[in-house]
């Protein structure tokens, strides 16, 4: 079953080129020009088996905002394609992430319907060069073009660092888990026949 897709988009704040393997061996490329997002989507692909290329440019002078949520549009519309019509896969995903003090539990339904559960809460300040809350808006974006449910929860921590790098391990973890295929399972896990 080959998932690959190449998704470009390019606007007046943002261009994009990005490649997403689902059944990869946790490589990234990534260049955004944002260090501490290139860290955690790499931990994404590693600890979900996904392959992703990203080469993104943007007016972060500005603010990191636009290139965000971009890539997260963009890494969400090659997930959904990437899937195609769903046959075989498990669906539902579970993974809960320790990382030292920090405990975080990802959940996801690949059900076609898209929802964000984010609950965090984050001492003041950066985390590298970035506002903590642009993560919730990379994880928005992502569920909204990828058409899937996703529940991210802080169960506790106080380093900013630790919590987003556990809540990225999870949704990969989660995620690689939803989106695997049953041996011998040719149908869509839903009695409705379709998860749209």
């Amino acid at each position: 079953m080959n998932r690959k897709v190449n998704i470009e988009r390019k606007t007046a704040e943002t261009a994009i080129v990005l490649d997403l393997n689902l059944n990869g061996n946790g490589r990234s490329d990534l260049r955004t020009n944002l260090p501490f997002f290139e860290h955690m989507l790499a931990l994404w692909c590693r600890h979900g088996f996904f392959d992703l290329m990203i080469k993104a440019e943007g007016d972060i002078e500005v603010d990191a905002h636009h290139l965000v949520e971009d890539t997260g549009i963009c890494l969400g519309r090659a997930w959904n394609e990437a899937l195609g019509s769903k046959k075989g896969i498990k669906r539902y995903g579970f993974s809960a992430v320790p990382m030292d003090e920090t405990l975080v539990t990802a959940v996801t339904d690949l059900s076609g319907r898209p929802w964000l559960h984010y609950d965090f809460t984050f001492p003041p300040g950066q985390i590298g060069a970035m506002d903590s809350e642009l993560f919730r808006e990379f994880w928005q974006a992502f569920v909204n073009e990828g058409r899937f449910n996703l529940h991210l929860t802080m169960n506790h921590g106080h380093n900013k660092h630790h919590i987003i790098e556990a809540s990225f391990k999870a949704a990969g973890r989660a995620m690689n888990e939803a989106s695997s295929v049953i041996e011998g399972f040719d149908e869509t896990l839903s009695t409705k026949g379709s998860l749209e």
